[in-house]
């Protein structure tokens, strides 16, 4: 099967990016998984290799179409936006505009045909602010960035799939955003990346905004009646096996010992909890309704190790793998 070309951005240079990129680039069974192009700063990468002590040499390029992916360097398309003297650990309006232009140029390599997906590390929010890039986090940026209306934060473990309806807003906001449009829509996008994955009639568990599902109005203001109950039904006229609203504690266990292919959560934590109990280095972070691929680990930055080398890179790893699992092979040469 042919390689597909995935566009690595390398993040916040301030953060862990750069030393789990060279990290997991130094795995030969990574470079034939996929053939990996860094989108970043050659001297940087340079930089962590030593961090870690890779021994990976850098090639830096000024057109992706150069890349030799018979080579064993890492090759990196540099855009040459960070001081050499850059310090890391720390924001930086610096760092923030650098992580913006690795995510812009990555969609214009992906748009032009030269790569088949994105696969992110982590970039810093409040550096990104500090750029003046005011968006919540990559999956904003990128759904700005290919003009796409609307898209969904799709975090993937070994034994869990979850998708959500909210994100990265408070939670009295994320309850008065919820709508049955609104979860119908992304109901729909996660069934649609599950049947490309292969699973013809995915079985789906949508979670309760309230302690168990309300209980019949006991808890909440109806707010299940009133904004899921709709978009199920829907959903099941589809011919779909979607299931809820349910307690959100009594689906999650369900869902891990694979009674479900997904669950639906309706806010940020609410998803975000189980999966990160499994273990950041396991967790995935998949945009879903994007015009290109995107993967990215589920972590942050990890100010407070970057640049002392001991990150891990096991969830770049399988963001990579989920990249590859996900792009287009018909594109990919």
């Amino acid at each position: 099967m042919t390689r597909p070309t995935i566009a690595i951005t390398m993040g916040d240079p301030a953060g862990i990016g750069p030393e789990i990129i060279m990290k997991a680039l130094a795995h030969a069974d990574v470079r034939a998984l996929c053939r990996p192009l860094v989108i970043g700063d050659a001297e940087r990468l340079r930089q962590a290799g030593r961090i870690v002590g890779t021994g990976m040499s850098v090639e830096s390029l000024s057109d992706a179409g150069a890349a030799d992916f018979q080579k064993t360097a890492v090759q990196c398309l540099n855009l040459q936006v960070v001081p050499a003297d850059l310090p890391f650990g720390q924001v930086s309006p610096v760092a923030g505009e650098a992580a913006y232009r690795y995510i812009e140029k990555a969609v214009e390599v992906v748009q032009a045909g030269q790569a088949q997906g994105i696969c992110t590390a982590p970039l810093s929010k409040e550096a990104l602010h500090a750029a003046g890039h005011k968006f919540p986090g990559h999956t904003e940026l990128l759904a700005h960035l290919t003009g796409t209306p609307e898209v969904s934060m799709m975090l993937v473990s070994p034994k869990l799939r979850v998708i959500h309806v909210t994100t990265h807003i408070g939670l009295i906001d994320a309850i008065a955003k919820i709508e049955p449009g609104l979860v119908e829509r992304v109901i729909a996008r996660g069934h649609g990346v599950l049947v490309k994955a292969g699973i013809a009639n995915p079985k789906i568990g949508v979670c309760a905004i309230n302690p168990h599902a309300g209980e019949n109005g006991l808890f909440g203001r109806g707010e299940e009646a009133a904004k899921i109950t709709p978009a199920i039904e829907a959903c099941r006229a589809k011919g779909w096996d979607v299931r809820g609203p349910l307690p959100a504690d009594t689906l999650f266990f369900l869902a891990g010992r694979g009674d479900y292919d997904m669950v639906v959560a309706m806010y940020h934590d609410q998803g975000h909890g189980p999966i990160k109990v499994l273990g950041l280095e396991a967790g995935v972070n998949i945009t879903v309704g994007l015009p290109v691929i995107r993967t990215s680990v589920d972590h942050g930055t990890a100010f407070d190790i970057a640049g002392t080398g001991i990150a891990d890179e096991r969830s770049l790893i399988e963001a990579l793998r989920q990249a590859v699992d996900l792009a287009p092979k018909a594109q990919a040469a």
